[in-house]
């Protein structure tokens, strides 16, 4: 019965892990090209105020939405990879059968933090939905949508990497990496 649950626990962790895997793929590229995106809104902008002088004022403000964007969607994939969340220098120094519970804590903290974070976020871009941007006139709906949405991922990170943990799975990230 043991082995039962054993694998089961092992097969729903190698699941969860793959989603999580291709979750994370799909956000870095989408963070590299929002960034890239925003060098190149910030370059059009310099190129524009100096050179060409057309009288484009919204560069600022849209390189401004690109980067909350991109950093906010960061966030997930460094609590995959256990980046963003973990203090590594503190968990080194902890006993070996001390450090799997502790970074359970710290997951459960974040995990909270996240959720907490989510289910405000969609409050808050709930009334952005009702302001302006200043250039733009689109409401603030679309950048403060950033909170919750990165927020949520970042749960469901926290979470895969807890499964991930508790079966022992290694990360396919690493096994990528590695060959």
């Amino acid at each position: 019965m043991q082995t039962q649950k054993t694998t089961s626990l092992f097969d729903l962790a190698g699941a969860v892990e793959r989603v999580a895997f291709r979750l994370n793929y799909v956000l870095e590229r989408l963070c590299a090209l929002l960034v890239a995106a925003m060098i190149g809104v910030v370059w059009f902008g310099i190129l524009e105020r100096y050179a060409l002088a057309m009288g484009a004022t919204w560069t600022e403000e849209m390189a401004r939405y690109l980067m909350i964007w991109a950093a906010l969607l960061a966030v997930p994939c460094c609590a995959y990879r256990r980046e963003h969340i973990g203090l590594d220098l503190v968990f080194s120094r902890l006993p070996l059968n001390w450090q799997m519970p502790a970074r359970m804590v710290l997951d459960l903290l974040g995990l909270a933090f996240f959720l907490f974070l989510a289910w405000y976020g969609v409050t808050m871009a709930g009334q952005g939905a009702h302001q302006f941007a200043t250039i733009f006139g689109m409401t603030m709906l679309v950048p403060f949508t950033s909170v919750p949405v990165a927020a949520g991922l970042t749960a469901f990170q926290i979470v895969a990497v807890m499964i991930r943990d508790a079966a022992r799975v290694d990360p396919l990230f690493t096994r990528k990496e590695a060959s």
